[in-house]
């Protein structure tokens, strides 16, 4: 129970709910033992009345007798009622105390998950995740409802019943007890095994719906390579080994009943041999023996559920402890004085160096650049020189490994994030949109209420509107898992719409444009003239047409600063940068003329 404490803080919160839950199963309890004493005292009001009409010879039972038991049934069946709403009441109060927690956990991990840096996201996979926060919470929501909840009724049961057949009769109450241990220990062995076999179930359930998900996401792929058929027989493949996990499942599951049964059955058994014996020895009635055998069967489920619920225990501390490696774990980006101002915009690396914590690669090597308030820079270099590792570090993804970073001429490490990352707009290079309308998409960048102008001139700026308003339901147009219903032109353009939609002080276009043609890049580029104005804007990019935009061009490789200056000055020199600007116009040229 020790990974479970962390949830004792919750069952503090809800603890009325938990006190009144525990006494409505106190009085749902008592109306379970008084009926079977009231069927004692029928049973023995016939015996009595049938042993008087056989003395007397008289052929008819007295009205009063006929009243009597009347009066006995209609309490049976009043304080059945009443038990049925207690335990109404039961679940009411323990059942929706578990759902609260449910809800303030899953919302506690999901609010801790996004305060977690990327290289705790680079470090677990997206699936694993996921099951903390769906999985594990489902799992210890069975332990603070049903095994609570059944965990309490074995327990004021036993306080309740227990003294009560002992004074009826020791013997006989051993004599119903004997198999009860067996029964429980029985169930909690075969619950085990259900667990386990549930368990890889579960994972081939999760490879099953894995393969499909990927065949759906996938599917212009499949269609395009004709592998509709290999795709079938990997479904086909995945579902015998999930058929063939469900069937060992059955056969266990086959047990749990029968097992319940027979132990239950020996259990009356003793009761009725033991019993006759009192009734011979005329220390115990009939009655009594009717009684016993309603009290083995009343204690019948609280016993089996012992097993039951000592395997939702055990289930709950292993998921609660997944859950709180998690919440154990510390952001790695902090805030130190939590600063809160308007940025101008001004951006400065001192020797920066950057060395990835999860891979050990050095992306950056005494990296040293300023930019002024309102000017542009644009970072040129190949694949892995760390260019996208500025744009990380400016938003503070990540930390400097050595160095400085200053805003302002402020420590970066000093602002407060929220403020921050709000006053920077990012185009990532891996485009993500939600599954949403191009409309939401595009707000999903600004900080405040947004009008539908505003909307509309972000996506004229980023050259996506006359895109959108040839869609049927134009911005309402619902783009579909991760943007899948645009094209990647559209995607990107419409995540610059995103980004500077609220326009922020800083800019950050992390080759924002490599999935344009060159007509859209031209247009694009000429609206970002525009929305450059006024804003330090950092334009990361392999293509020099977008670099000529910048007041500034650094060339990157290897982390280093290989060249620096003006178009004009870099084009001067017989370097990378004139070399790589060769390339691209022979290459345009050649795809104009075919």
């Amino acid at each position: 129970m020790k990974e479970l404490k962390y949830l004792n803080k919750y069952l503090f919160k809800y603890r009325k709910l938990l006190i009144w839950g525990t006494v409505f199963v106190i009085i749902s309890n008592l109306f379970q033992i008084f009926p079977a004493q009231l069927v004692r005292q029928a049973i023995d009001m016939v015996v009595e009345q049938v042993q008087e009409l056989r003395q007397s010879g008289a052929k008819d039972a007295t009205s009063d007798f006929y009243k009597s038991l009347t009066l006995v049934s209609v309490l049976i069946l009043v304080m059945a009622l009443l038990r049925g709403f207690f335990l109404y009441l039961v679940r009411q109060t323990i059942i929706v105390m578990s759902r609260h927690i449910e809800f303030d956990l899953k919302n506690e991990i999901f609010a801790h998950y996004q305060q977690l840096s990327l290289s705790f996201y680079r470090r677990n996979n997206t699936g694993d995740l996921m099951n903390r926060i769906s999985e594990d919470v489902g799992r210890v929501r069975m332990y603070l409802g049903p095994a609570i909840m059944y965990g309490l009724q074995l327990i004021t049961l036993f306080i309740i019943l227990i003294p009560v057949m002992f004074a009826i009769s020791t013997k006989l109450t051993l004599y119903a007890l004997i198999p009860l241990p067996f029964l429980s220990l029985s169930i909690y062995l075969v619950n085990n095994s259900i667990e386990r076999r549930s368990e890889r179930i579960q994972r081939s359930q999760s490879q099953l719906s894995t393969f499909v998900q990927e065949a759906f996401s996938g599917i212009r792929v499949l269609k395009a390579f004709h592998r509709e058929e290999d795709s079938i027989n990997g479904f086909a493949r995945a579902s015998e080994q999930y058929k063939q996990q469900s069937l060992k499942l059955t056969r266990v599951q086959a047990l749990f009943f029968p097992l319940i049964t027979a132990l239950i059955g020996l259990s009356t058994l003793l009761v009725v041999y033991a019993g006759s014996a009192e009734v011979i020895a005329g220390n115990l009635t009939i009655g009594h023996i009717a009684e016993f055998v309603i009290y083995v069967n009343l204690l019948t489920w609280p016993v089996t559920s012992l097993g039951y619920t000592s395997s939702l225990v055990q289930r709950a501390e292993a998921s609660q402890k997944r859950i709180n490696e998690f919440l154990r774990t510390e952001p790695e980006i902090r805030s130190e004085k939590q600063l809160v101002r308007e940025l101008q915009g001004k951006i400065a690396f001192d020797n920066v160096n950057f060395i990835y914590p999860d891979t050990g690669i050095q992306a950056l090597k005494n990296l040293s650049f300023t930019v002024e308030p309102g000017q542009s820079l644009a970072i040129i270099g190949t694949t892995g020189s760390g260019k996208s590792t500025v744009a990380n570090l400016i938003t503070r993804m990540y930390d400097v490994t050595s160095g400085e970073i200053k805003i302002d001429d402020i420590p970066i490490q000093d602002y407060d994030l929220t403020c921050l990352r709000s006053q920077i707009g990012y185009v990532p290079q891996d485009v993500f949109l939600f599954s949403d309308t191009i409309y939401n998409n595009i707000a999903f960048g600004g900080t405040h209420q947004l009008t539908h102008e505003q909307i509309e001139q972000a996506a004229r700026d980023a050259d996506v509107l006359h895109n959108i308003q040839r869609f049927p339901q134009g911005f309402e147009t619902r783009i579909g898992e991760r943007g899948i219903t645009l094209s990647g032109g559209q995607k990107q353009r419409v995540s610059i719409a995103r980004a500077i939609v609220h326009e922020p002080r800083i800019l950050i276009l992390d080759d924002a444009l490599s999935a344009v043609d060159t007509k859209t890049e031209h247009n694009i580029l000429n609206s970002l003239k525009r929305i450059m104005q006024g804003r330090t804007t950092i334009i990361i990019s392999h293509r020099v047409s977008s670099a000529k935009l910048a007041n500034r061009i650094i060339v990157l490789v290897d982390g280093q600063i290989a060249e620096q200056g003006t178009h004009d000055e870099l084009m001067q020199r017989n370097g990378f940068y004139r070399d790589l600007y060769e390339k691209q116009v022979r290459a345009e040229v050649a795809s104009s003329t075919g």
